[in-house]
């Protein structure tokens, strides 16, 4: 039985292009040039941040943030941002009666925005940030775990790559769905990791209902 939902942020609920678009700006790289070279980094299966390395040797991620920030151009991303299917599958996932949560890899500032954005939607919001452990260190997961009022085998972990999130929270004990969106799954989508890892894999969010009920009384 599945219990508890548990969602990934980046590509997952929140569309990334115009936070990468503005890192681009912030580069004085031309758009499509960065979103070009990210796209050649990760499917060459390295570390996005490398992305930045290519155009900026030494790139300091967590500098550069504070460097954005004080220029009055921080990070950001709001209700414009979320996937389409994010509130109407929040909404339906309630209503049958789930425990709700987010939890991924991000910053204390990120942490913040989201927990405007989803104040009354869900019952858990964790970042790396907050517990000092990044995906897909283990020790992340056994985060979501203790956060989490049921046990690893009754949450289902919800994100878009096979190698932060589907295979670490499957080694965890939890159920997982892979959601086709964004570069990490367009390019993982046919690979034999991501056929065969996740609980299920589903196009949108809006898929997810259906699929843990199924979960949750095979006979559906």
């Amino acid at each position: 039985m599945i219990r508890a939902v548990v969602f990934d942020v980046g590509e997952c609920l929140v569309d990334e292009t115009r936070e990468y678009a503005t890192w681009a700006d912030w580069l004085g790289v031309p758009r499509h040039t960065f979103h070009a070279m990210f796209g050649a980094v990760i499917a060459q299966g390295r570390d996005y941040r490398e992305t930045f390395q290519e155009f900026r040797p030494g790139f300091d991620l967590y500098a550069e943030r504070e460097k954005r920030a004080a220029a009055g151009k921080p990070e950001t991303f709001g209700e414009v941002d979320l996937y389409a299917d994010v509130r109407p599958a929040l909404r339906r996932l309630r209503a049958d009666g789930l425990w709700l949560g987010i939890a991924g890899n991000q910053t204390v500032r990120a942490g913040h925005i989201l927990r405007e954005l989803f104040t009354d939607d869900v019952d858990l919001i964790g970042t790396s940030d907050d517990w000092g452990a990044s995906k897909p260190d283990p020790e992340f997961f056994e985060r979501v775990a203790a956060a989490v009022p049921f046990e690893a085998g009754e949450i289902l972990y919800v994100g878009d790559r096979c190698d932060n999130d589907i295979s670490p929270a499957r080694e965890a004990g939890m159920h997982t769905a892979l959601v086709h969106r964004g570069p990490w799954a367009t390019i993982q989508w046919n690979t034999a990791e991501a056929r065969e890892l996740p609980t299920f894999r589903v196009e949108g969010l809006l898929e997810l209902a259906d699929q843990v009920g199924r979960v949750t009384d095979p006979a559906r």
